[in-house]
């Protein structure tokens, strides 16, 4: 570990305290260290153990009062209820315990193929590894775009700007220098020598050792106020009201059963049980092991298609999607973007304007873009005869980035970037041939219009220029880009991506309205939307944008569906405004400047080859930068909404439909219509039954529009096919007690029965909207439904198993019962259910 203030030490006194060198450890020390220091993740929430995880399932209060009140039953003798009840709750808690945690752990699995990484000398070499791999003493090598991934001093930089407004509320980047001797500074973060873990790198590079890891780095010390956890989705929102609901009204019908037992006298330990018992098997406890292993397939799902998911509810919130912003570049284009011309003012190749681009792009420290890609791709110059002075980074809103070079002692400044803007800060022009001339209003006007007359071809231009400087000139000031010489314009052609069209047409016909920001000029990106048949509205333009409030953005936000040259702070803005009307927003970028929408939007979506901090902000990876994977992302976000709201409309409808039943038999029976062990096995094997559900298939119309909760249709469904559930209960005590004369125990085991075989049979006919047999479902809900009802069928007739549970043999009559009342409860389910949705809104698409 090294000296608190480690940024103070001179750089040879440092590595020796590090053990370190510039070559970097040795993979055998590295190892050590891990073991010695733990992982670098600092800004990682930390994964409870699965001991505590599985201990605190039982820290559901109905489930303690639950185990105590058995306790005392054991203590005056009636130690077999004990020992059943703690065994079916143990069951229980295994079942939701080991389900969750396969989840889980496929979803980490994934999460791992993503994760950022950093570039590491060991053993002498460079080396990519995962941040969480690094270790006091390595030595790291830092571009733009990178997250710094731990504490540590410079030991060399070029230019190197870093945004640390994560850690000191800095908006702007600020410059950090190697030093040889120390920086006095008095905090770690106003030292200039010092890159902080979480900021990121803007321009330039650098080479760090590395001080602090984890938990100690500056980061590590106040994340848990710093790495905000995300605000829930409405469709968690929707979950979390949904389970309060169902507490509510089993808290109140629970009431009423017990006090319905002291009205009749029964024995009150024996009534507080059942009370529980019935409690904790009526509240969704399942829910949550249902959503994670619903979500987790969802995301194996998508890895198939190279989509990897970080966040596991950016599935609901694409499933709920209705608006998607991307950019252009990457999405609609190819993104293999290649330099074509590189003209003068009189349209000829001109070697000067493709000389002055290169050693632009060539001597540029931050993060390139394809563009300068392109450019250097296109040629090879020897640069030996320039040297670099200083370089006034790219920013959004110059839309420029300048260089300062020299050559044979005269400096130069450098200037490539938006052609509007540099054509503006011209005042003179080369010519073929010819000294530079005055840019007058005729030759801006001729500029222009070949400016515009290419863009409408689609090509996308930049223009280039120069300013010669004094021999002293030793800053590159974004102030001194002005009065500019204007060389010409480099143009570039970026073909539509083939597999676009298809794409866009299949979101707009899943009810996705694509929205494209781009940094682009109107005519380039009119080009590429007709190419692709892609109807861009109206289109609004950066600067207009300016002018706007929010109120007069919103009132043509449905209108549009173009918007060019848009900064990424504008960008930030329509994200908000879209979130202001009501739409669930996805944003695809990939830039160093994205990240910011990618947090604001509810789905954040990114590539593996986007700049580390756009990958940190993303809650989706595409390994693809396709639009048709969005696409197939999108339908699997619907398919586990619909597969999770079966859960709930099965759980909301059963079990307000058995409570009641409860309630009812308890006004007219002179004893406890189930045991409280009956009632949980009852819970124990519906439970099973369900787990099914997260691999159901589901009906095509149930995704083909994006889906939104909607608690007022849980509600009426609740309350229209529970009280079906107990019309047949309520026949099914009337049968029992009036036909076959039912005692305690064959009226329990009657119900039992009845009860479980009616709950299985509602999973068939309420996992679709379709008409039952129109349907098919997965075969794991075919099996486990089977294997539940043969369960439910033989438990009575199983010698030792039948009286641990009280239960007696049914007569063969019984069951031709049994099968009356399970086709007539099927037959009514099912009619009820079509008129049901019949009179729903079609928008209204929750459950599948």
């Amino acid at each position: 570990m090294t000296d608190a203030a480690f940024w103070r030490q001179p750089t040879t006194a440092l590595l020796e305290s590090l053990g370190a060198a510039e070559t970097g450890l040795s993979s055998r020390e590295a190892e050590a260290r891990l073991s010695k220091y733990g992982s670098n993740d600092a800004a990682t929430a930390k994964r409870t153990p699965a001991w505590l995880r599985f201990s605190q399932r039982f820290a559901n209060p109905l489930v303690l009062i639950l185990l105590v009140a058995s306790g005392l039953s054991a203590v005056t003798g009636d130690v077999a209820s004990f020992a059943i009840i703690s065994g079916i709750v143990l069951l229980s808690v295994v079942l939701d315990f080991v389900q969750e945690s396969r989840g889980q752990g496929a979803v980490d699995a994934l999460r791992a193929q993503v994760a950022l990484k950093a570039d590491v000398l060991r053993d002498g070499a460079g080396v990519s590894l995962p941040v969480a791999q690094v270790v006091p003493g390595d030595i790291v090598r830092l571009a733009a775009g990178d997250l710094v991934p731990a504490d540590g001093v410079l030991l060399s930089s070029r230019d190197f700007f870093v945004n640390q407004a994560l850690l000191t509320g800095e908006s702007y980047p600020v410059e950090k220098q190697a030093t040889d001797h120390g920086d006095p500074a008095a905090q770690v973060g106003d030292a200039r020598n010092v890159a902080l873990a979480g900021t990121s790198a803007i321009s330039g590079s650098a080479v760090m050792v590395v001080c602090e890891t984890g938990r100690r780095t500056s980061l590590g010390q106040i994340a848990g106020t710093l790495i905000a956890k995300p605000p829930p989705t409405s469709f968690e929102i929707g979950l979390r009201r949904f389970s309060m609901l169902i507490l509510r009204i089993t808290f109140v019908l629970v009431l009423l059963v017990m006090a319905e037992s002291m009205a009749f006298h029964r024995p009150w330990l024996e009534s507080l049980i059942f009370a529980l018992a019935l409690a904790v098997g009526l509240t969704p406890e399942l829910l949550p092991m249902i959503m994670t292993i619903t979500l987790a397939r969802g995301a194996i799902r998508l890895s198939h298609e190279k989509v990897i998911v970080k966040s596991l509810p950016s599935i609901h919130n694409l499933g709920a999607m209705d608006v998607l912003c991307t950019d252009k570049t990457g999405t609609l284009t190819q993104a293999r973007i290649a330099l074509t011309q590189h003209i003068d003012f009189d349209g000829n190749d001109s070697e000067r304007v493709l000389r002055l681009a290169w050693l632009n792009s060539h001597f540029e420290s931050g993060l390139k873009s394809p563009l300068d890609d392109a450019i250097l791709a296109y040629t090879e110059i020897d640069p030996s005869p320039w040297r670099k002075i200083d370089e006034a980074p790219f920013d959004f809103e110059r839309r420029r980035v300048s260089v300062l070079v020299e050559n044979g002692g005269e400096r130069t400044l450098i200037i490539k970037g938006a052609p509007e803007d540099v054509m503006r800060l011209s005042t003179r022009v080369e010519r073929s041939g010819a000294d530079p001339q005055p840019l007058t209003d005729e030759l801006r006007a001729q500029l222009q219009t070949r400016f515009d007359d290419m863009s409408a071809q689609g090509l996308r231009l930049l223009g280039i220029a120069s300013r010669a400087e004094r021999a002293d000139q030793s800053k590159a000031d974004p102030a001194d880009e002005q009065g500019l010489v204007f060389a010409g314009f480099a143009v570039f052609l970026d073909p539509p991506k083939a597999s676009a069209a298809a794409a866009l047409a299949a979101l707009a016909a899943s009810g996705i309205e694509v929205k494209v920001l781009t940094g682009d000029n109107e005519q380039v990106a009119r080009h590429v939307c007709a190419e692709l048949k892609f109807d861009p509205g109206e289109v609004l333009n950066g600067p207009e944008l300016a002018t706007l409030s929010d109120d007069a953005l919103i009132g043509r936000m449905g209108r549009l569906r173009l918007f060019c040259r848009v900064t990424p702070q504008q960008k930030l803005r329509i994200i908000m405004v879209l979130k202001r009307m009501g739409q669930t927003v996805g944003f695809l970028g990939d830039g160093i400047n994205d990240a910011s929408a990618l947090h604001a939007a509810d789905v954040g979506i990114s590539v593996d080859s986007a700049a580390d901090v756009a990958k940190a902000a993303a809650g989706i990876i595409l390994l693809e930068q396709d639009l048709g994977v969005v696409h197939l992302g999108v339908l699997e976000g619907r398919r586990t909404i619909v597969n999770t709201s079966k859960y709930i409309l099965m759980a909301s409808s059963a079990n307000f439909g058995n409570i009641f039943s409860m309630v009812l038999a308890g006004l007219v029976l002179p004893f406890l219509p189930l045991l409280p062990i009956q009632v949980l096995l009852t819970n124990l094997i519906y439970d099973v039954a369900q787990t099914g559900l997260p691999l159901d298939n589901v009906d095509p119309e149930s995704i083909e529009r994006p889906i939104h909760w909607d608690m007022r249709l849980i509600q009426r469904f609740m309350i229209v096919m529970g009280p079906i559930s107990t019309l047949f209960d309520v026949i099914t005590f009337a049968v029992l007690l009036l036909f076959f004369h039912a005692g305690e125990s064959f009226f329990r085991t009657g119900w039992f029965v009845e009860s479980l075989v009616t709950q299985i049979l509602m999973i068939f006919a309420v996992r679709t909207r379709r008409s039952l047999f129109a349907s098919r479902p997965h075969r794991a809900v075919v099996g486990l439904a089977i294997g539940a009802t043969a369960l439910t069928l033989v438990l009575p007739f199983l010698p030792v198993v039948g009286q641990w549970f009280h239960f007696v043999q049914p007569p063969a009559l019984y069951f031709a019962f049994l099968t009356a009342i399970g086709a007539g409860f099927l037959v009514l389910i099912e009619v009820v259910k079509r008129a049901f949705f019949a009179r729903m809104a079609p928008n209204n698409k929750p459950s599948g």
